[in-house]
């Protein structure tokens, strides 16, 4: 059977899609690129915040007229909207045939020979499930770089957020099994690991006794083929000591944290439910930066809390203008039902919430250039993701400081032939917003 399948949302859910992929690969599905074509389609959704929720649903919508004007004979919906919002899909969406909960993933195979009997089924098992699987997941974002999940669910409870809901408590994937993905994500071609979790740094606390990350990074860095490791999703007041100096101590570890910080004022952190308050934030940056001095930080905020006030707006500027971050996501505050943060009043307006976003960014857009333009003259590993067809000799990669999908990239030239995965130094010679411009050093290139 022809299988259609579209992964939406984070890095996490899509590790979820390759692991399905996987199952349904090693069971002889033939997966097709073309929705007319399918007599399966599978949407792995995604209901983080409202803007998710309405692709989600969206997306659906749009896959379910493929049965009248397709060949789709069977609709499936898979991930955090179909665990936070089964029976209304179920209602509301009647072409919809079947439901996996977050932690169901497994179980695609049986959902689909179930469906052979014309009735609809469901697969939800306990949040506190995690999967482990004997197939062997099957990439999708290229075989250079992957993202390696090493734990699933959260622990923290921030006050806006729906991830504990619809994923469980923290669990921590087996360091053994972690270690054996990235061996088979090695042999795939993979160079780029990147660690992802709704929490990294607190990897193994729940199976070990204690935070592993550092024991882990240090067995996957020594893997063959294995040349950088990022790691993203760092909550800053988990950062230790230990994790630092195996950054400091290990070439392969990029110099590069994501840190999610939310906020910088003390009373909306307080009521984020967050575990730090500025002055913490102030520390363990400082505390970064003087160990690991060519360190990128990348964090998020989130603009429009409720009960947030002008003042508080300004004391965030404030602080983004003082951190200088290099890179800096904001998402305006989404009301999600049955979080505490959607009862706090008052409310912030959408046009409000806006504005400051606005302001936010208009910030730290002159920060990322400024920073852009300081590293011109300098020389870089590159790993090289593609060609721009329209130019002769121009080629597309991301240096240490950019991850994939939400950084920027390093424009080269070069004289030399590459290949997606190629790993050159190339010097900057120019920035263009949050991109560089730069020419390949000659003989540098290794696979």
């Amino acid at each position: 059977m022809n299988l259609f399948f579209i992964s939406l949302g984070c890095d996490k859910n899509l590790v979820d899609s390759e692991n399905m992929l996987g199952i349904l690969n090693s069971n002889g599905y033939e997966i097709t690129n073309e929705e007319q074509l399918a007599e399966v389609i599978i949407v792995n959704t995604c209901c983080f915040i409202g803007d998710a929720k309405e692709e989600s649903i969206n997306t659906i919508l749009e896959m379910a007229e493929y049965k009248k004007i397709g060949k789709l004979k069977t609709l499936i919906v898979t991930g955090c909207l179909a665990e936070r919002y089964k029976e209304e899909i179920l209602t509301g969406i009647p072409e919809v045939d079947a439901l996996l909960g977050t932690s169901s993933y497994a179980s695609i195979i049986d959902v689909i020979n179930e469906l052979a009997d014309g009735e609809k089924h469901s697969h939800f098992d306990s949040l506190d499930n995690l999967p482990r699987l004997k197939s062997k997941r099957l990439l999708t974002s290229g075989t250079y770089s992957a993202y390696l999940k090493v734990a699933e669910g959260c622990d923290k409870h921030c006050t806006y957020c729906i991830i504990p809901q619809v994923r469980g408590n923290y669990r921590s994937v087996l360091m053994e099994d972690l270690i054996s993905e990235a061996e088979y994500l090695a042999e795939q071609g993979v160079k780029e690991l990147i660690l992802v979790a709704q929490e990294t740094t607190l990897y193994g606390k729940d199976i070990y006794g204690e935070k592993c990350l550092p024991k882990l990074l240090e067995s996957l860095c020594r893997i063959n083929g294995i040349l950088w490791v990022r790691i993203l999703y760092c909550y800053p007041e988990e950062i230790t000591d230990e994790l630092i100096e195996i950054m400091k101590r290990e070439p392969k570890i990029c110099r590069y944290l994501d840190i999610p910080i939310q906020h910088a004022s003390d009373r909306i952190l307080k009521l984020m439910g967050r575990r730090t308050n500025k002055e913490d934030l102030i520390q363990i940056i400082t505390k970064l930066r003087r160990n690991l001095p060519d360190i990128i930080l990348r964090t998020t905020l989130i603009t429009g809390f409720p009960t947030e006030t002008e003042l508080e707006h300004e004391e965030l500027m404030d602080f983004v203008k003082t951190m200088r971050f290099q890179r800096l996501g904001v998402f305006t505050y989404s009301k999600e039902e049955n979080t505490p943060a959607a009862k706090m009043k008052p409310q912030i307006t959408a046009k409000v919430k806006k504005q400051r976003q606005k302001n936010l960014m208009k910030l730290q857009q002159a920060i990322a250039f400024s920073n852009s333009e300081q590293l011109v003259g300098k020389t870089f590993e590159v790993l090289i993701e593609g060609k721009v067809v329209q130019e002769e000799n121009v080629f597309i990669g991301r240096t240490y400081m950019d991850a994939p999908q939400v950084d920027g990239f390093l424009f080269l030239t070069s004289e030399e032939e590459l290949i997606s995965g190629d790993i050159v130094k190339a010097r900057v010679t120019g920035a263009k917003g949050y991109d560089l411009i730069g020419e390949m050093v000659k003989g540098s290139a290794k696979e």
